[in-house]
């Protein structure tokens, strides 16, 4: 037991973390509305899901045997974080009010929303060093498949549950409210915090 709760807090400090999945749905549901911010959580929690599988299938050892497949992921995640921050920055600075459009770079409906997610999550490298070795320390050759897929379940709705949490607080009538106040001045700073980081990720030097 000591072992999902040392997990459980391990998972929870790193969701604490702001980065690429938090902007997505904090975004999404001041924006839009919090229906295609859960679907936009629900495309995040499959990343996770993927991630967390991958890590209890051996992640760690992958990447130190394939050591130019991290360097790929990040050149590649990057660059899809640079191409949704220009969207945004585009949005904001367009001749179209931001208040009145959808400038998320989330067009369409809710499978839009889950696809965007999804993809926001798997682009992030911050999952492949996390789950590559924080959360791959914790677990030891000993451990049975049934805590191993045990601990993939708690990791997946603890995912769920912490970013439904955000997407229903952003989706408040008064965060709302700010958000279309502010809209132009978020979508530049989002935007440009995307390319930041995407652009960090492709050209940082790698050993």
């Amino acid at each position: 037991m000591h072992l999902f709760l040392a997990i459980a807090v391990v998972h929870l400090v790193a969701l604490l973390s702001p980065g690429p999945d938090f902007f997505f749905v904090s975004r999404t549901a001041a924006s839009r509305s919090r229906r295609p911010a859960l679907f936009g959580v629900l495309g995040i929690t499959l990343g996770i899901a993927l991630w967390s599988a991958l890590a209890l299938l051996g992640l760690q050892l992958l990447l130190h045997r394939v050591a130019w497949l991290q360097q790929l992921i990040a050149v590649a995640g990057g660059l899809y974080l640079a191409w949704m921050g220009l969207r945004m920055l585009r949005g904001a600075f367009g001749p179209a009010p931001a208040a009145q459009v959808d400038t998320a770079a989330v067009p369409g409906g809710e499978l839009a929303a889950l696809r965007a997610g999804l993809l926001t999550n798997l682009a992030n490298p911050k999952a492949v060093v996390y789950f590559g070795s924080v959360f791959s320390a914790f677990l030891g050759d000993r451990l049975d498949a049934a805590t191993r897929w045990g601990l993939w379940a708690l990791v997946v709705a603890e995912t769920f549950a912490w970013f439904a949490l955000v997407a229903a607080f952003f989706a408040l009538p008064a965060m709302r409210r700010g958000y279309l106040r502010l809209a132009r001045w978020i979508d530049g700073l989002a935007g440009a915090v995307f390319v930041a980081f995407g652009l960090r990720l492709v050209f940082a030097r790698r050993s």
